[in-house]
């Protein structure tokens, strides 16, 4: 048992008390403290996904009780991916948000926004359900008090909004829990997965409705339509550091669904035969399709790219509901791909709002350093809409690669190659009117208060930038990675056997009783 893996949990749920209780009202302390910390968050990503990369599945059991009956983290090539996705993108976000002063706009914007880290990679690390329920909950406390920094009322309604659908999802999830304890006994996703396997058919009709909950609980933290709702408008009013950061939490629910429908409820499994095929494919199409129809209607810049978000998701979720081999590897390229991409667009909204009023798709007064500012949209735009040369264009690629020997490879290839299109014209649009239109407008004062963004900002999302051209450019071995994570998913004996720690046992409720 290794005490590494619990660090990417307990170092942000130290710092952020710790700047609560002595560096409340020392700003400088505090930025020092966070950015230190989140580089320690990269620094144990790294460590950790190297250790993973050669299929080595870490344990550390919780007071070394073992499982199923102690709480575990475990790291393989999966959940350590998504910890340094994770830690990377905080790193950026957190210099943009010093670099642009949004953490001095509110309260306790740091020990939030380390708060938010915690949930994030114990959702990521923990091998029980319950607890993978009590870090969502982590996760919407933190981000319900990020979502409302710096106030306002339009804020606040998106923030209720946002908490009220959430919560829906939370109630679902206990009821999940609870009909999987009921028909199994136990949490631990290892031992879950065993004992669904000796689950009568003729008596799965509990734990067909656990799936089928826990199904909705993913889709809601995924944005999946029909439980989109809560997204565009809790995106687009969130601070922008924040809304960035976020990019990440729809990332969640896609993960959730990858590491349980492979592992507790495997494709070939009856109970829950046709569930991916016949519900989560045709909302993922829908998704895609609603996604990039709202890029190109949207009227304002947040707000498209909250669409294009939705957009992303449906992508991810159209290659996860395949549940193959090369399907759930181009659902993970596409992840790290999307994760970027959109963190990148939120900060750039930001930089346009710097210098303007608003961020209505109109023809306005030039803004302060819009060179640099539509490169930087340019590249964004051309890696969300899928175009080449950029991730987005090879991970479309790999996506309908893998449909292609499905039954459904008409209806895939179709919505996908046609919301590609309707994206493109929407960003074209959108970067035409922010930076080609407003040459033509009067300058007046509107330029003259024009105010460029501090370098720090611009090397932010410029390191964004950065990430998605070298996973450009090293797509062949992040394709080869992510397709041993996909092997070793759909191989999970290694895994069970390493929680368990009996190798070739099936464990019995019977046998515990006795």
């Amino acid at each position: 048992m290794t005490h590494w893996i619990i660090l990417p949990v307990m170092l942000p749920a130290f710092i952020a008390p710790f700047i609560v209780l002595a560096a409340r009202y020392h700003i400088g302390i505090q930025r020092v403290i966070s950015v230190a910390g989140t580089l320690g968050l990269v620094a144990l990503g790294a460590g950790l996904a190297w250790e993973a990369s050669d299929g080595t599945v870490t344990l550390y059991q919780l007071g070394d009780w073992a499982a199923p009956f102690g709480i575990v983290l475990v790291g393989d090539r999966l959940s350590t991916l998504m910890v340094l996705l994770t830690a990377v993108l905080a790193l950026f976000v957190l210099l943009y948000s010093i670099g642009s002063g949004w953490d001095e706009r509110g309260r306790h914007f740091h020990a939030l926004f380390q708060f938010q880290l915690m949930g994030i990679m114990g959702a990521f690390l923990t091998g029980d359900l319950f607890n993978l329920f009590v870090f969502f909950e982590v996760l919407l406390i933190a981000s319900y008090g990020l979502m409302i920094h710096s106030g306002g009322t339009v804020r606040l309604r998106a923030g209720v909004q946002y908490v009220l659908f959430n919560l829906l999802g939370s109630t679902l999830f206990l009821f999940a829990l609870g009909a999987i304890y009921a028909e199994t006994g136990t949490l631990n996703m290892a031992d879950v997965a065993q004992r669904v396997q000796m689950i009568d058919p003729t008596g799965d009709v509990g734990i067909r409705v656990a799936a089928v909950l826990l199904l909705m609980v993913f889709a809601i933290k995924a944005a999946v339509v029909p439980l989109h709702f809560w997204l565009p408008s809790s995106y687009a009013e969130a601070p922008a550091p924040v809304a960035a950061l976020f990019a990440i939490m729809t990332k969640v629910g896609a993960y959730a669904i990858i590491r349980v429908y492979t592992m507790v409820f495997p494709p070939e499994l009856e109970t829950t035969a046709g569930l991916h095929e016949w519900w989560l494919l045709p909302a993922a199409l829908i998704s895609l399709a609603i996604g990039m129809v709202g890029v190109l209607a949207a009227r304002h810049l947040d707000r498209l790219v909250a669409f294009a978000v939705i957009g992303s998701m449906g992508m991810v979720m159209v290659s996860i509901s395949l549940f193959s081999a090369v399907g759930i590897a181009a659902a993970l390229y596409y992840i790290v791909h999307s994760t970027l991409a959109a963190g990148a667009l939120f900060l750039i909204s930001d930089l346009v709002r710097t210098s303007r009023a608003n961020l209505d798709l109109t023809a306005q007064p030039p803004i302060g350093g819009a060179a640099l500012t539509a490169a930087f949209f340019f590249v964004a735009a051309i890696a969300m809409a899928g175009l080449p040369p950029l991730s987005g264009f090879v991970g479309k690629l790999l996506i309908l690669d893998a449909a292609f020997d499905t039954a459904h490879v008409v209806w895939v290839w179709a919505v996908i190659l046609t919301a590609s299109l309707i994206s493109v014209v929407g960003f074209a649009r959108a970067g035409s009117i922010l930076f080609w239109k407003a040459e033509s407008v009067e300058a007046g004062e509107g330029a003259a208060a024009a105010v460029t963004p501090s370098v720090l900002s611009y090397t932010a999302v410029g390191g964004l930038i950065a990430m998605l051209v070298a996973h450009t450019v090293f797509a062949g071995p992040a394709t080869g990675y992510t397709t041993a994570i996909s092997d070793q998913l759909f191989a999970p004996d290694r895994y069970i056997s390493t929680v368990l720690e009996t190798p070739g046992k099936l464990s019995d409720p019977k046998d515990e009783a006795q």
